[in-house]
């Protein structure tokens, strides 16, 4: 048996479960969610969730908390850049921006966004390290956005605590970094444009979270302690 006729059975064998209802998921995990999970409707194979749910857990790391928007982050960013400078002598610092900036150099070759479609989830977030390099975006930005999110978990008191929810809230700033691929052709008013931006959701920033959470690990571990508290505008 080939490989693709093994990836197309078993492409067939998935598909034929998630359409067939379970009725032993009736109901989704998420406290107050009347729905029953994915697994329990015919509409896919997720035991825990419901659609909504499993769809906001893929976006932003928790099935019901959401991510933090720009104005709340940015004064932590500001906080963690200027903290960044502040202390670029220090051992653990040096570390967390070389090992930043070793994850860019080892991306592998640039691929436009519009190139994505059939890559797997790690080859996609590797594909957005390079997009990052070829931007030029500074190692040290990537570790501020880090130290940001652990700055507001911190802070929030109903904060969403778990690994997960931390490494896709850094990630998806991260990606956001140089997210897209632009291109121009002509000029005047018959030029042509072309941006295509990826999704910044599932496994694809699971990746990319892990890598930066090993990355900044050390870092966080000598410093959580000591972190700056943004200014208040």
């Amino acid at each position: 048996m080939t490989n693709w006729t093994a990836k197309r059975e078993r492409k067939a064998e998935v598909k034929g479960r998630a359409n067939e209802p379970s009725a032993m998921f009736t109901r989704c995990r998420v406290v107050g969610c009347s729905k029953p999970a994915r697994a329990g409707t015919g509409d896919g194979l997720d035991t825990r969730f419901c659609r909504s749910h499993a769809d906001h857990y893929a976006r932003h790391g928790s099935p019901y908390k959401p991510s933090y928007g720009a104005r709340q982050i940015n004064p932590y960013r500001a906080a963690a850049l200027a903290w960044l400078e502040a202390n670029q002598s220090d051992t653990y610092v040096a570390n967390a921006v070389d090992r930043v900036a070793t994850l860019l150099r080892a991306a592998g070759p640039h691929v436009e966004a519009f190139r994505l479609r059939g890559l797997s989830p790690q080859e996609r977030a590797k594909a957005a390290w390079a997009r990052l390099r070829k931007a030029g975006v500074e190692p040290s930005r990537v570790v501020a956005a880090w130290l940001a999110v652990e700055m507001i978990i911190r802070d929030d008191p109903q904060a969403e605590r778990k690994a997960e929810f931390k490494q896709v809230q850094v990630a998806k700033l991260v990606h956001r970094m140089a997210s897209g691929t632009h291109k121009r052709w002509g000029e005047g008013p018959t030029a042509k444009e072309l941006h295509v931006y990826p999704r910044p959701r599932g496994r694809v920033l699971r990746h990319m979270g892990e890598a930066l959470e090993d990355a900044c690990g050390l870092l966080i571990d000598r410093w959580s302690a000591n972190l700056p508290k943004p200014k208040q505008s």
